[in-house]
């Protein structure tokens, strides 16, 4: 089947996963820092405790992931996502009237629970489920969302709460969720997809050719071991749109410029995410999985020496090709090594570790800020971290191969 085809025929369900990530974007940590300046300047905050209070909401979300995760499993998409739609509608009023630290970070637990981490998840694993062949290109297809609304809701944010204020900015986002995005999924899932012959002729079991258990998963040696890889892009991403405000102002640069750079990172995210998925699909996750963070670690080595503003378009450009790229592998990297039968309940480990990654990145940064390390021993730090990981991953790689064939 060639792409047109594969996008006419299944324009519903593509559309939807879109819609979802897209709405993601309110949980997501480059829109809620955005109102990092107000809200720290309303609540008298440092960087370290804004970083800490977004760290312990972010990591409670996280642990909540675990156990919410798994009702992909068992519960229609549709009614999930209409039950998380009203959910984030209720918490962007809730956001654009806080007025305690107590509610702003039950608020912001909220956000990154029902946002980042439930309607991401919702999609992706929607997407790995209802296609098998081509499960690659449809993850990558979903994440365009994420993509835009990384791209473009910054530039917008960031105009709207200079003409309408920082409170009203959330009330608008409130209003596109119930009266744009929800009846938008509403409609387009009328029908819940069906795996067809194209892909039910492919298996949907992982390794062993069978369907893993969670618990299955938490005793197999190769979950634990990717994880100092999958949490280290959620960490650096997190920690860097966190304290974006501080590194703009670090560098001397103009946070109305530096917002201009998005696009360059969605674009590069759109484009690896796509390129990715066809390699996925051809190829297999493991092959990719070695070089998926050589991206990121050149990026920052980027920013660390980065002088003017023009060098940040650089920056987010290999930081979108890792963050692409990953997208789209570890969404897809478990229903190829466990199966489809218990992907919500498999991937919800997953998602809660990126999600940690999430916690634990701006509660870190900011603590090193406060204790004085500047930004560019800090880049250089994770850039090593990062090209150390992607030679563990080799080896990984290279055992788990042996490991399948042996089998």
């Amino acid at each position: 089947m060639n792409l047109d085809r594969f996008l006419r025929d299944n324009a519903a369900w593509l559309g939807t996963g879109i819609l979802l990530t897209f709405s993601s974007s309110v949980g997501q940590t480059f829109f809620i820092a955005l109102f990092a300046e107000p809200l720290r300047e309303k609540f008298s905050l440092s960087n370290g405790e804004w970083g800490g209070l977004y760290t312990i909401a972010t990591f409670c979300s996280a642990a909540s992931l675990l156990v919410i995760g798994r009702v992909a499993d068992v519960v229609r998409v549709r009614t999930l996502a209409m039950i998380f739609f009203c959910t984030l509608i209720v918490l962007a009023v809730a956001m654009a009237n806080v007025n305690s630290v107590i509610m702003l970070a039950v608020v912001i637990y909220g956000l990154r629970l029902c946002g980042q981490g439930m309607m991401t998840h919702i999609a992706i694993t929607a997407m790995a489920r209802w296609f098998a062949r081509r499960r690659g290109r449809a993850v990558a297809i979903a994440g365009l969302g994420g993509s835009l609304g990384e791209g473009f809701i910054p530039i917008l944010a960031v105009s709207l709460i200079a003409m309408v204020g920082w409170q009203n900015t959330w009330l608008a986002a409130a209003v596109v969720l119930g009266l744009i995005m929800a009846p938008a999924v509403f409609f387009m899932l009328r029908h819940e997809r069906q795996p067809g012959v194209d892909d039910a002729d492919h298996s949907n079991a992982g390794m062993q050719s069978r369907h893993w258990s969670r618990a299955e998963v938490l005793q197999h040696w190769f979950f634990w071991a990717l994880i100092p890889g999958m949490i280290i892009p959620s960490f650096t991403v997190t920690a860097l749109f966190f304290h974006q405000a501080y590194i703009v102002a670090d560098k001397g640069w103009l946070l109305s410029e530096y917002v201009l750079t998005f696009p360059v990172f969605s674009g590069s995210v759109l484009l690896f995410s796509f390129l990715s998925g066809l390699a996925i699909d051809r190829f297999g996750g493991l092959r990719i999985l070695p070089v998926y963070l050589l991206p990121m670690s050149a990026g920052l080595i980027v920013l660390g020496l980065a002088g003017p503003v023009s060098s940040a378009y650089l920056y987010m450009s290999l930081m979108g090709m890792t963050s692409g790229i990953a997208s789209t592998l570890l969404g897809t990297l478990w229903a190829e090594m466990y199966g489809t039968r218990n992907l919500g309940a498999i991937r919800a480990l997953a998602i809660a570790v990126m999600v940690l990654g999430t916690a634990l990145g701006p509660g870190v940064m900011g603590a090193l800020i406060d204790w004085g390390i500047s930004v560019k021993t800090q880049m250089f730090w994770m850039a090593g971290y990062t090209a150390a990981i992607s030679f563990v991953f080799v080896l990984i790689s290279r055992k788990i191969a042996i490991e399948r064939h042996v089998a």
